[in-house]
């Protein structure tokens, strides 16, 4: 008898007791049931976050941004000075349109054809890349995203701007692309570049003024406004002849009130 109860022990030991096996498996269970719900909790937040965040910025304007904070921690410092769109000249609207996004007012946040161009003049000189982004999705970036180059930043970028088309509408994104995007090393928007460089408030911006501005967005630390060189003078010029065509061909329609 002792030994059939030593071998029903020893059987027994060999799996496990019941409750044993009973508890390991909910304890199993109970990991993977977190796992899901944090799944689903990231998934919420990402689905609702940028909605939300769009509709808080289209009544209030955005404290700070991830490039402010980048250029903070370099040590350039932060001028940043909102202002309504009503009180930044008009010419800077135009400058802009014709520097950086002659559709702007005809596409809905992204221009294929621009970018079909960058791509085959970066096939052609992969040495000087050429961007196809529109003030809409550069707006998107500055304003809710980080710098740099990343398929995962580009499609968070794709779904910001086609939520800002669809919440802010054109003139808000302009307003608030010349509030927050950088035009010299720690200056932010167009009022702090106005008197930074010209020493007149961003109402007062001339054209010429405002073609210069254009001029220095693509490299914004490395091109000078106020003391242009021979190439960002050149280009002001050129966006000054172009800011005509933007005028007569009411290009920047859409930001009129």
């Amino acid at each position: 008898m002792a030994a059939s109860r030593g071998g029903r022990n020893r059987a027994g030991n060999r799996g496990g007791s019941p409750p044993a096996r009973a508890k390991a498996r909910k304890g199993g269970g109970g990991f993977w049931r977190f796992v899901r719900r944090l799944a689903v909790v990231v998934v919420l937040i990402a689905l609702i976050a940028p909605p939300a965040s769009v509709l808080v910025y289209k009544l209030v304007p955005p404290p700070i941004t991830v490039l402010m904070v980048e250029r903070l921690f370099e040590g350039r410092g932060m001028d940043y000075r909102w202002r309504p769109i009503s009180r930044i000249s008009p010419a800077l609207q135009q400058a802009v349109v014709a520097s950086e996004d002659q559709r702007f007012c005809e596409h809905h946040g992204f221009d294929f054809n621009a970018m079909e161009k960058a791509m085959a003049a970066n096939e052609r000189r992969p040495s000087r890349l050429r961007g196809g982004s529109t003030i809409s999705q550069q707006t998107a970036k500055n304003v809710f995203l980080w710098p740099g180059r990343s398929y995962v930043r580009k499609a968070v970028e794709a779904w910001y701007t086609v939520l800002i088309e669809a919440i802010w509408g054109k003139r808000r994104i302009m307003e608030m692309y010349l509030n927050v995007v950088e035009f010299g090393p720690g200056t932010y928007g167009a009022e702090a570049a106005a008197e930074r460089f010209f020493h007149e408030d961003a109402s007062q911006i001339t054209p010429a003024q405002a073609a210069r501005l254009a001029a220095v967005l693509p490299k914004p630390l490395a091109w000078k406004a106020a003391a242009p060189g021979p190439y960002v003078a050149r280009r002001s010029r050129h966006i000054g002849g172009a800011m005509g065509a933007v005028r007569e061909g009411g290009l920047a329609s859409c930001l009129a009130r």
